[in-house]
């Protein structure tokens, strides 16, 4: 891990600001979801970037009912189902 140098204060709320260079340098903007991890003693906030329900993949994602779900997920269910899906 590697140390920006940075001390911030939590305030009463819980809050704590990200510096404007972090949130430039990691293309973090007003209104974006930061997901949350912890690691023993070690909060890690992460940049939320929707996957794949099923798979993790990111790639050609769908919303279904608030669901992400990749193109490749769909076709692997509809083969599952027994089912033939037609190129258009």
């Amino acid at each position: 891990m590697k140390s920006t140098g940075v001390v911030r204060k939590v305030d009463e709320l819980g809050r704590v600001v990200l510096p404007i260079e972090l949130r430039r340098n990691l293309d973090i903007h007003e209104k974006d979801a930061l997901e949350i991890f912890v690691d023993n003693d070690k909060i890690i906030l992460k940049k939320y970037e929707p996957a794949d329900i099923f798979t993790g993949s990111m790639e050609d994602l769908i919303d279904y009912k608030g669901k992400k779900i990749s193109k490749e997920t769909i076709i692997e269910l509809v083969r599952l189902a027994g089912m033939e899906l037609k190129e258009q």
